[in-house]
């Protein structure tokens, strides 16, 4: 599906050229649809979201906080999690997001792998005990993690 081919659902758009009050043969005549009197039949109606002078409900929550526009979503993988490849393999982001978690109880996203598909990058960190040579290629290691992988022969490459 592109941006370019979407279409209104079937009787959903409505005419704009529709003249109202324009007598009652018109089928929109006499009120033209506003009913009788009261302030949203005149002339001069507040605006959406206005409550009368009460003090309005955007102005009443209580905000905290902002989102920084700058924040990466950085994903922290374990050095545990790479026990599950095949020894001497290449381990790239791309593999990561193909391989099924098991044993994760909480992360990013259980269900497409490893790491979800929306992220700004892969960290290493040094939990856990590796086992297996690796190469591994990720946007950032711990001093730690880097470590235990070269201990072992593997390589630790920042992508």
């Amino acid at each position: 599906m592109n941006l370019s081919e979407l279409k209104s659902a079937e009787g959903s758009k409505h005419n704009d050229n529709f003249r109202r009050g324009r007598g009652h043969g018109s089928g929109n005549g006499k009120t033209a649809g506003k009913g009788h009197k009261g302030q949203k039949a005149r002339s001069g109606a507040p605006r959406v979201g206005f409550e009368g002078g009460q003090m309005p409900l955007y102005r009443r929550i209580p905000k905290r906080g902002f989102t920084n526009r700058n924040s990466k979503d950085i994903v922290a993988l374990d050095v545990s999690l790479l026990n599950r490849f095949e020894d001497g393999s290449v381990v790239t982001v791309e593999t990561l997001l193909n391989v099924k978690s098991e044993t994760q109880q909480k992360g990013p996203d259980r269900k497409k792998g490893l790491i979800a598909n929306e992220f700004d990058g892969v960290k290493i960190l040094g939990n856990g005990e590796l086992t297996k040579k690796l190469t591994v290629q990720a946007n950032a290691f711990s001093e730690s993690a880097k470590a235990k992988i070269e201990a072992l022969g593997g390589k630790a490459e920042v992508v």
